[in-house]
């Protein structure tokens, strides 16, 4: 089956290259964001602020501490896809309409966020680089000191 390179992104990280395959069938607003982001190459130097063994990484912060975002928020796009290993969910503050610039990858199975973030994608390759990012203080929340950062996030199509 060839990939839908309009619906897949490439996250460039130190280690290597992570595909993520888009669910515009789950989170449509949100994925057309996140395209409109990465076209702009607004993830590019992003910091990894908050990462959790076990748990999952996030980025998406232009000031790298968790407080930032893109400026436009979206509305909730709650769908029945599972938080496990590899899914790409949206971060968001105690309104779940608050979502903007900020996302996660799960390193193992998060079932109790289902239904309560935004799911948009999934890693289909390059695991083992998500698994390679630098984790933070488990008494501070996950903070990084001095995190790993996203080389690039590019959508698929648009590389040559």
């Amino acid at each position: 089956m060839s990939a839908d390179l309009e619906n897949t992104l490439y996250l460039e990280l130190k280690d290597g290259r992570v595909t993520i395959a888009l669910r515009p069938d789950l989170a449509p607003n949100h994925v057309a964001r996140i395209k409109e982001l990465a076209r702009q190459n607004f993830y590019d130097g992003l910091k990894f602020h908050r990462v959790i063994e076990g748990f999952m990484a996030q980025t998406g912060d232009p000031r790298g501490d968790g407080s930032g975002g893109s400026g436009q928020k979206l509305d909730a796009e709650f769908n029945d896809a599972p938080h496990k290993r590899g899914t790409c969910s949206m971060a968001r503050a105690q309104n779940p309409n608050s979502a903007d610039s900020q996302f996660f990858i799960c390193f193992a199975d998060a079932r109790f966020l289902d239904r309560q973030y935004t799911v948009w994608g999934e890693v289909v390759e390059g695991m083992e680089h998500v698994d390679a990012i630098k984790r933070g203080d488990q008494a501070r929340n996950g903070s990084v000191t001095d995190p790993d950062k996203i080389v690039s996030l590019r959508v698929a199509a648009d590389v040559a």
